[in-house]
């Protein structure tokens, strides 16, 4: 009897510190999703207030918040993705295959604007917070979670994509970050779920869903990881080589000519090109150094930072300088990747706690990481909102706007660069200058004295305006460099 008494009294004893394990478990799981939310919040509304101050101060552009709201408006009212930005009655689809913008559609239905679009795009990027901080959690605890997560959130390449209009790939960041934390816990079934609906949101995209099936293969899910790197290779072929170019007016891929095919160097600068040409020039060595020292190069330590190759090797490989360095939305589907192989090389030096040094070499990293989140800041948009420019339009802005209301809804237009996009939402609209346009719009705007600078500059515009005005457009208002015409 003193033995049945003396095993009940163990087992209620095992099942109390069964209790309390899961009770300590539930109270850090509810740590690890207030901060994560909490971050997540705070990153959402950091990137709506710059999006839509930049846009208050008309700083985004045609090229291109205004062809993206184009694709959008044409979802919204039931019809393929067409713009006028790209040429008269332009199909999207034979431009990029990005079908995944249409989910904006319904809010767009509800609220026709320019904001509808970068409100969801800071939503969607502020998400991928959530599931690499609640990792970090996991792995370093809250403070080292907060590391990663404002790391992430404040990290260059999420930065100037905020500061850079509305581009499709913040779709892709969340489902990225998602992805890679799946990874990193092996949940590969979840990790291939995350990444597959990558193929619908551009269709160099399919490349890094192969990059996740060779990871989840190469760690012993073969059949799982076959399939889903044939999937990625065969949706980035099917969209390359048959959807775009059936869309496609002139029936190709357009962007076949951005990589070089040796036709003009010959086959020993195509050999140097796809060897030391992917290294060199040093402005693609330091977007490297860029994209590794957020996380104290700790990346390195996971094969996870693999993910990253597939897009690293299109943008080195390609002739576009643009795609080289650090400017512009390239570099935002890198971030979770690199954020992500950080969390996966700590739980990997967590488990070799045992070695001397273990803590001290996780606090060095995190405050390496911490550091460089700082020093960086200033360098980036997140800085213009400690500008006072930001927050008060000035009256350039003012007289602008005052023009552009003179402009009727449903009319077309040909505007400057960046008064497109304050007008697409209620006109059709293209930028002035380019040759794909039509000829006779009913309207022209043009900022001939602080003109962007792109697709067409000062001179260029000013001898547009005079163009329109010698085919018998009439003034209607010309205030401080800012000039509207109409067809007679």
């Amino acid at each position: 009897m003193k033995d049945l008494h003396s095993e009940l009294s163990a087992a209620q004893k095992f099942s109390a510190l069964l209790a309390r394990a899961r009770s300590g478990a539930g109270a850090g799981a509810s740590r690890a999703n207030l901060l994560a939310l909490g971050l997540a919040g705070f990153c959402f509304v950091l990137y709506t207030v710059l999006s839509v101050s930049r846009h208050r101060l008309m700083l985004t552009t045609g090229y291109d918040l205004g062809i993206f709201e184009q694709a959008v408006r044409s979802y919204a009212h039931g019809r393929l993705p067409v713009s006028e930005l790209k040429g008269h009655d332009y199909p999207l689809l034979g431009d990029h295959f990005s079908p995944v913008t249409a989910t904006i559609a319904p809010f767009y239905r509800l609220w026709p604007s320019p904001y509808t679009l970068l409100v969801a795009q800071a939503f969607l990027l502020a998400l991928a917070v959530v599931p690499l901080t609640r990792w970090a959690c996991r792995v370093v605890g809250t403070a080292g979670a907060a590391v990663v997560g404002l790391g992430f959130g404040l990290s260059w390449g999420i930065a100037q994509t905020v500061g850079f209009d509305f581009h499709e790939v913040c779709f892709a960041v969340p489902l990225l970050a998602f992805a890679v934390e799946a990874l990193g816990n092996e949940r590969w079934r979840a990790a291939v779920a995350w990444s597959l609906p990558l193929l619908l949101v551009k269709e160099d995209l399919g490349l890094t869903v192969a990059a996740v099936g060779t990871y989840v293969a190469l760690r012993g899910r073969a059949r799982l990881g076959i399939v889903t790197a044939v999937a990625g290779l065969a949706g980035t072929a099917l969209t390359m080589l048959v959807v775009i170019p059936a869309f496609n007016p002139d029936g190709v891929f357009a962007y076949f000519d951005k990589v070089p095919d040796g036709s003009a160097s010959g086959a020993p600068g195509l050999l140097a090109h796809y060897t030391l040409g992917l290294v060199t020039p040093a402005v693609k060595q330091l977007t490297m150094l860029m994209l590794l020292a957020p996380t104290a190069f700790l990346a390195l330590r996971s094969p996870l930072v693999l993910i990253a190759v597939p897009t690293l090797a299109w943008r080195f490989a390609s002739a576009n300088e643009a795609y080289w360095g650090t400017k512009f939305h390239y570099s935002a589907v890198l971030m979770p990747v690199v954020f992500g192989a950080f969390v996966h090389a700590l739980a990997q030096m967590r488990g070799q706690r045992r070695a001397a040094g273990w803590p001290d070499a996780v606090r060095t990293s995190l405050a390496a990481s911490a550091l460089f989140t700082v020093l960086v800041l200033p360098l980036h948009p997140f800085a213009q909102l400690a500008d006072a420019s930001t927050w008060t339009p000035g009256a350039r802005v003012a007289v602008a706007t005052r023009v552009l209301k003179l402009i009727p809804d449903g009319e077309t237009v040909s505007a400057s660069n960046r008064f497109v996009p304050q007008l697409t939402h209620r006109c059709t609209v293209m930028v002035l200058g380019l040759t794909q346009n039509q000829d006779a719009p009913e309207w022209v705007v043009a900022d001939t004295a602080e003109p962007q600078g792109w697709p067409i500059g000062r001179d260029q515009e000013v001898a547009e305006v005079a163009r329109f005005r010698e085919k018998g457009y009439e003034v209607v208002a010309e205030e401080a460099g800012v000039v509207l015409l109409r067809r007679p």
